[in-house]
């Protein structure tokens, strides 16, 4: 599932509790403290020259819990810091004698998924394991305000949160001893998709990414063009953000210097790898035309992308879900 957009209220903190985002029975410290955190959101902190003017400093990795292992692979659920939060993440690495200069490693980034439902340990389990197998170390960031991590969940797209979560993430695996720091890559889905493309345009050393069903329209397509339903989950404040920003900043096309400064799209000469994108004709939740107009554009600037398109198969891949993890592996052992 993916984060949308609707109406913006007037009345912040009554919004957040009636929404459901945070309880009537929440004390008025903590209640002012989430209505604070969508007060002082501003659309420009989501630029790209502003994210590269950040520095991600991450954290070492720190063991939560063992879990049992996979076939040929450890597991654990580690934390690791970002903007002073502790973040969960599942983490698998491969047994054995790692590499010279360490193992090739996959930063994962989930699609929307209620954030008061997700645990750490559940979803995308099928997905990370493929890669864990076939000797990749991965790291499933929860983001913030999921699960057991630490802060408010405020959604990707018109808040720099999970942004900043995903690259203090990579940060943390760049300084692992385990990890080959010039071989990391990243794979997204949905969400996750629109996340791993501005990671990939923030930090050029990314060497390749992955991305399924993703939100990788620009904001013109995001805001005029996507038309799937609303989760009935994401809470009326935090989906209102899209109107705060269009309120101050006018639509992309009144303001299309100021919107496309928060596109990854425009920015796809400096991408550092190549992208392989999947989706399937059937899916409810992306626009078909997001992935077909990236690859368009990544072509147009001269990099190296290959697309996928499975007819009838939804926004999962489930009718293709093998093929597809086959030849999203087979991507990264070719590229990492």
């Amino acid at each position: 599932m993916t984060f949308r957009r609707r109406g913006y209220g007037r009345a912040l903190t009554a919004l957040l509790i009636s929404s459901g985002f945070i309880s009537s029975g929440m004390n008025g410290q903590a209640s002012a403290q989430s209505a604070a955190a969508l007060a002082k959101l501003d659309a420009a902190q989501m630029s790209i020259p502003a994210a590269r003017a950040k520095t991600f400093a991450g954290s070492a990795l720190t063991v939560r819990q063992n879990l049992r292992a996979g076939a040929n692979y450890s597991r654990q659920v580690v934390s690791y810091q970002s903007d002073g939060l502790r973040i969960d993440a599942l983490l698998t690495v491969p047994s054995g004698t790692p590499p010279k200069g360490g193992w090739p490693t996959i930063v994962f980034n989930h699609g929307y998924i209620p954030p008061a439902q997700y645990r750490t340990t559940e979803r995308y389990v099928a997905y990370q394991d493929a890669f864990a197998r076939a000797g990749f170390i991965t790291l499933k960031s929860d983001y913030r305000g999921h699960g057991s991590s630490q802060g408010e969940a405020l959604g990707g797209y018109f808040a720099p949160d999970y942004t900043t979560d995903v690259m203090n993430a990579l940060a943390s695996l760049k300084a692992d001893k385990r990890v080959n720091p010039a071989r990391i890559g990243m794979w997204g889905h949905s969400m996750g998709g629109f996340l791993t493309l501005r990671a990939m345009v923030i930090d050029r050393q990314i060497k390749a990414g992955v991305i399924w069903a993703g939100v990788v329209g620009d904001y013109n397509q995001i805001i005029n063009e996507w038309r799937s339903p609303v989760p009935a989950s994401i809470p009326r404040s935090v989906l209102g953000l899209r109107q705060k920003a269009v309120a101050k900043y006018g639509t992309p096309q009144a303001n299309p210097k100021f919107w496309n400064t928060l596109a990854a799209n425009s920015y796809l000469r400096d991408l550092g790898g190549p992208i392989q994108l999947h989706i399937g004709t059937a899916d409810e939740d992306v626009p078909v035309a997001f992935h077909t107009r990236l690859t368009a554009q990544m072509k147009a600037v001269g990099k190296p992308v290959q697309s996928y398109v499975y007819p009838g198969d939804n926004h999962n891949l489930s009718r293709n879900l093998q093929v597809a993890l086959n030849r999203s592996v087979a991507f990264f052992k070719a590229n990492l």
